[in-house]
């Protein structure tokens, strides 16, 4: 088996493959990646058991084969070429030899039917998208997928795809994230749970494609497929909490605000709360509102006056300055609006601009208790 590939082509096919590997494996094949050759085209897969991806390749090449090289090892040494052509010939004696304008360089390969197959998908649903749409729905959403491995339905982000247009939630139980697009359809009705690590590689590659992608699913898997990769993956078995219920339908006190300012205040204010809480008060009375922190233990307090647009009953409120910051950061808007009902009910912060057409974002941040 020989093929020849360039190096910075063939480099940055595998650096994204490489985000699938995880550190430690439990089987030993999957620190390699498995290069299947047929007919000059060069498919390329690694995999965690959970997630599979695959990028096909031109090469030059007229054989047949599959063969699984040591990930790290094949990363370190391509990063290290400038542009060229790269000659790779399988020997006799277990290795596969380099050539290199420079240089021969042999490592050992494993048999490429040791590698763990990727999932076939029965008689999936399937739904298309744009590349881009989906990154920015999965950026909008996955930061407040929780963390919690005890609660793994939340670790995820929910996709719920209907006839009316897709939705994406993520939440964390202290702040939930709602994404939807009225402009893209879904043939028939379909939820599942992605889990973080797919959707952080999807997030990577499809930012700036704009092609359309294919996702393809079922009861237990996902498989997305676009330009020339595809990725598969095992979906979070469970049933997702109800995030309708908990989003507040009357809120009378609404308070419009600059982010860019708003999201500077909180910052600096935040420095000053106490570390573990990383309470801050929201004082809103008339058209001002009052940012203030103060961390008792060290004596140490800020408080910050913003003009904003306010309509609603004077209120106090805290939040933790994380979340909110959090929030703030994940939107492009320039102004915000925060609508709220009681100190104790959530509060929900969703961008009165920058939004495209048929393009929705609603966050909701759990308050604090405020110790007066």
């Amino acid at each position: 088996m020989k093929f020849i590939v360039s190096s910075t082509y063939l480099l940055k096919q595998l650096q994204v493959l490489g985000g699938v590997i995880n550190n430690s494996n439990t089987l030993p094949i999957l620190d390699n990646f498995l290069f299947e050759l047929k007919d000059s085209k060069l498919t390329v897969s690694a995999s965690d058991l959970e997630t599979t991806m695959s990028s096909t390749l031109d090469v030059e090449s007229d054989e047949d084969g599959s063969i699984a090289l040591p990930a790290r090892l094949l990363l370190d040494t391509l990063k290290t070429f400038p542009e060229q052509p790269l000659t790779f010939v399988v020997e006799e004696n277990n290795t596969v030899e380099i050539s290199s304008n420079h240089g021969k360089y042999a490592l050992a390969y494993a048999d490429g039917k040791e590698f763990p197959k990727a999932v076939e998908l029965d008689n999936p649903s399937t739904t298309a998208i744009a590349g881009d749409i989906l990154a920015t729905a999965i950026s909008k959403t996955i930061f407040a997928a929780g963390n919690d491995d005890l609660r793994p339905v939340m670790s995820g982000v929910f996709f719920q795809f209907s006839t009316e247009g897709l939705t994406f939630v993520a939440t964390d139980a202290h702040k939930l994230v709602k994404y939807t697009r009225e402009d893209v359809k879904a043939d028939q009705v379909a939820e599942f749970i992605m889990p973080k690590k797919p959707l952080n590689l999807l997030k990577g590659i499809l930012a700036t494609s704009d092609d359309a992608l294919t996702i393809e699913y079922n009861d237990s898997n996902a498989k997305f497929t676009f330009e020339n990769s595809i990725l598969v993956c095992r979906l979070i078995d469970g049933k997702y909490p109800n995030y309708e219920a908990v989003i507040p339908k009357e809120n009378p006190n609404k308070l419009t605000i600059d982010r860019t300012q708003f999201l500077n205040s909180v910052r600096r204010v935040s420095i000053f709360s106490n570390k573990t809480t990383h309470q801050i008060r929201l004082k809103i009375a008339g058209s001002e509102l009052n940012i203030s922190a103060e961390d008792i233990d060290y004596s140490n307090k800020a408080e910050e006056r913003l003009t904003c647009d306010y309509q609603g009953d004077d209120m106090q409120i805290g939040f933790n300055s994380r979340f909110l910051t959090e929030m703030l950061n994940n939107l492009s808007a320039d102004q915000v609006q925060l609508e709220m009902s009681l100190p104790n009910r959530a509060g929900i912060l969703t961008p009165i601009d920058g939004l495209d057409e048929g393009e929705q974002v609603t966050m909701l941040v759990m308050p604090v208790m405020l110790n007066s």
